[in-house]
């Protein structure tokens, strides 16, 4: 091979490594020869798990969806824009949509070649809408002693009232898809579905299908507010979301319709728009992340929720809630917290608000059994760590039989520090990754990594 050849071959290989569509070729007896790094990710396989290798050696499929790799083989025909379920060597199921072709040489087939397009997450995500439908929830459901917070949920039940959008403010674990969900379910809409979808760190072309639907491939999927209509959608982290999708869905609010992604028709939908954010507004639309004109549509209402750290008459009756959930759950008769409990809990500065202390007050009961009375040392180890947070944690780091291994160690002490800069700077992704010293998109790769933001959102 010249050199020229060998140059050629290898800018052939790094484009297939750098485009974003799954790549995998296959010769005339099924056998993987081209396998690139975006199939390696949709099917979460490594590249010796598959070249030189039979595919019905590697992946399972079913006998009424057999693979389209193969198919093309047998009949020398392309296969387009369909869809197909299989599961890799781990037992995972794997969702695409493929173009398949077969290849040629001198009139014979030498091979073939998919270019798929993953759909696992959207499928996914598709399903956890589904499931995030919420109960019927009243703001008597809300658990509150303080005024600002009695006052915000004065403002809701204002805004329960009406039809104009609503725009919640406040950190996260403050309970704003609680209160969205008490505004849908004491309005008009009531009887219509309510759905919530998180803006945060998903690719823009999901998630325009995932709210306004897509036509692609002659299939229509119904986004969001398609199947919403009639009655509320809850976005959170609104300023997350792109500026082209923010301009789609202004035009959305104003006009009462909108295109599916790759459509030509117009559709209707009458929805009523909740939108969150964990940041001031003001200072993302002064930064560019949050569209003037969406801004003043969608703040009519205009409600902000209190820190747990400001409302602390809150935190014990709050805890006392989570004692009752946690005697239903696990079958306890836990009556309350002791004394030093209580202290450590007015003291503490609670980063992750309402969410935190539910996933506390869980955590601690699920390990007790028939203790009346929750004391310090029935709390999680980590949580006790936070209250004393000028000891030594030699105690808490070797407060298990088994060590973690270092780049388990280093990985927790990554997503703790992330998170506290992502609290420190009221989760807006902007400042957080400019005082990390990190791009946007790394910073979005590592919440979407360690699933932060769904911590306590």
């Amino acid at each position: 091979m010249n050199r020229d050849m060998e140059t050629l071959l290898s800018m052939y290989e790094q484009i297939l490594e750098l485009i974003d569509l799954g790549v995998h070729a296959v010769d005339q007896h099924g056998k993987t020869v081209i396998y690139n790094r975006k199939m390696r990710d949709i099917e979460g396989m490594n590249i010796e798990d598959v070249l030189d290798k039979n595919i019905l050696d590697v992946f399972r499929f079913n006998p009424e969806q057999p693979s389209t790799l193969l198919e093309a083989l047998r009949t020398g025909e392309s296969i387009l824009n369909k869809q197909q379920t299989y599961f890799n060597n781990k037992g995972q199921a794997v969702t695409t949509v493929n173009q398949t072709h077969p290849l040629q040489k001198d009139g014979r087939i030498i091979g073939a070649v998919e270019i798929a397009k993953d759909i696992t997450k959207f499928r996914k995500l598709i399903q956890e809408h589904h499931q995030r439908k919420e109960a019927s929830r009243t703001f008597a459901d809300i658990i509150s002693q303080s005024e600002a917070m009695q006052k915000a949920i004065r403002l809701a039940r204002h805004a329960a009232r009406s039809e104009a959008p609503v725009l919640l403010i406040g950190e996260k674990g403050t309970g704003k898809d609680l209160l969205a969900s008490c505004i849908h379910h004491e309005s008009e809409r009531r009887a219509k579905p309510f759905f919530a979808q998180t803006c945060l760190s998903l690719p823009d072309d999901w998630m325009e299908t995932m709210l306004f639907g897509s036509e692609e491939g002659g299939e229509i999927q119904p986004g969001l507010f398609e199947q919403a209509d009639g009655g509320t959608v809850l976005l959170d982290d609104i300023d997350s979301l792109s500026l082209p999708l923010q301009q789609k869905l202004a035009r959305f609010l104003q006009e009462k319709q909108f295109v599916r992604a790759h459509g030509q028709k117009p559709v209707r939908a009458d929805v009523r728009l909740i939108a969150s954010t964990s940041g001031d507004p003001i200072d993302a639309v002064q930064a560019g992340e949050l569209l003037k004109s969406l801004y003043y549509q969608i703040a009519v209402h205009c409600i902000v929720l209190p820190p747990l750290r400001e409302r602390k008459e809150d935190i014990l009756p709050l805890a006392i809630h989570f004692i009752r959930q946690g005697n239903e759950r696990y079958g306890l008769h836990v009556e309350g917290l002791g004394d030093d409990v209580q202290e450590a809990f007015l003291a503490y500065s609670w980063p992750g608000n309402v969410r935190e202390l539910e996933a506390v007050m869980l955590e601690t009961m699920a390990t007790m059994e028939q203790e009346q009375t929750i004391t310090l040392a029935h709390l999680p180890a980590p949580f006790r760590a936070k209250l004393a947070p000028d000891e030594t944690k030699t105690d808490f780091l070797f407060d298990t039989e088994d060590m973690l291994p270092l780049d388990k160690y280093m990985e927790e002490v990554e997503i703790y520090y992330i998170r506290k800069a992502l609290q420190h700077h009221g989760f807006n992704i902007t400042k957080t990754a400019k005082a990390l010293g990190l791009s946007r998109q790394n910073l979005q790769y590592r919440i979407r990594k360690y699933q932060i933001d769904k911590e306590w959102g």
